[in-house]
């Protein structure tokens, strides 16, 4: 088995490939992989239990907004990670990325942990929680979208030699990393984050804080993904896949949308839905961006806080100039 055999692209399904790191051929994944194995932590290094007061002294639609949210993040973090191993891993075969995603699995796994850790801590009704995402109709409507795109990857054939199956796999990649994680999960930590902006559940605050440094950089990983494969394989870049992957995005925002008229039904102290929803849509534009698209939205960033989590570091045209190159370490804009 030759070099020349086992480094055939990125996208592959061969047990016998990806086997040698070295050299690695996706720098930007093995740079990507030593800055998350850097980044690890450990939820119990938070002390919750000093957030109690501030929790107590909430109101009961602060307490209710931040059940909710546990409601969602809990079992999406559970989802991504079957996404993962699922629809992601298998059809990858450089072990550079190979290490990375084990590396995010594990996280996928630590962020569920440290939700665990917020529902142990706080009197929250777990039973409750739990249940929201399967009775609440827009949490419901947001699951039902991500799980239509991993049955694709698990319980239908996918050949990934061809341009279907590979057009298959950007999708999934969309609508977890660029999505959900990229999109919906941020939406959620400025709600969780803007607690801390009032002087409350400052410690939870950092919990969240350490999360989505983690998070950007697996939209990072997933943008560098998607731009390789591209590159790779430009028969599935197409004005019909192009403007497809544009109305996901355009979906999502709209589902997102209606959980958050549901999350703040009334408002709280500081925020209420338009807010929150206004942030949805500038994140939206910024994904677009980053994916080569035009910004659709045009509005400000109600948030400006939280610009420092919003971006990656490079913005490049999704369907026409291909840069893998991302500088990683670099302070983001």
């Amino acid at each position: 088995m030759t070099e020349t055999q086992i480094r055939t692209g990125i996208l592959g399904t061969g047990i016998e490939e990806g086997l040698l790191l070295k050299p690695v051929t996706y720098p930007w994944a093995m740079e990507l992989y030593d800055q998350a194995v850097a980044n690890t932590w450990f939820p119990n290094e938070i002390q919750l239990g000093e957030d109690l007061g501030d929790f107590e002294r909430m109101s009961e639609e602060e307490r209710s907004a931040l059940t909710f949210l546990m409601s969602y993040f809990n079992p999406n973090e559970l989802l991504v990670n079957k996404a993962l191993a699922f629809g992601v891993y298998p059809y990858v075969n450089a072990a550079e990325c190979h290490l990375y995603l084990a590396k995010q699995m594990w996280e996928e796994a630590n962020h569920c942990m440290s939700f665990e850790y917020v529902l142990e801590t706080f009197p929250i009704d777990r039973e409750a929680a739990y249940a929201s995402h399967v009775t609440v109709p827009s949490m419901v409507a947001k699951e039902e979208f991500q799980v239509r795109f991993i049955k694709r990857m698990t319980e239908q054939t996918l050949d990934i030699t061809t341009t279907e199956g590979k057009q298959d796999f950007v999708r999934n990649l969309i609508a977890y990393n660029v999505i959900l994680e990229g999109i919906w999960f941020y939406s959620g930590f400025m709600v969780a984050l803007s607690f801390r902006q009032r002087n409350l559940l400052r410690n939870f605050g950092s919990l969240i804080e350490w999360i989505v440094r983690d998070e950007s950089l697996h939209l990072k990983f997933g943008i560098n993904l998607v731009l390789t494969v591209l590159e790779e394989n430009p028969d599935i870049a197409t004005p019909e896949f192009a403007e497809e992957i544009r109305q996901m995005v355009l979906d999502a925002v709209e589902m997102e949308e209606a959980y958050n008229r549901d999350l703040l039904p009334s408002g709280i102290l500081g925020l209420n839905a338009d807010y929150i929803n206004q942030y949805v849509r500038y994140l939206a534009d910024r994904r677009l961006e980053e994916l080569g698209f035009e910004a659709h939205y045009n509005v400000a960033n109600p948030a400006k806080w939280m610009a420092t989590a919003n971006d990656t570091l490079q913005l490049v045209n999704f369907f026409e100039s291909i840069n893998t190159s991302y500088e990683v370490n670099a302070k983001q804009a």
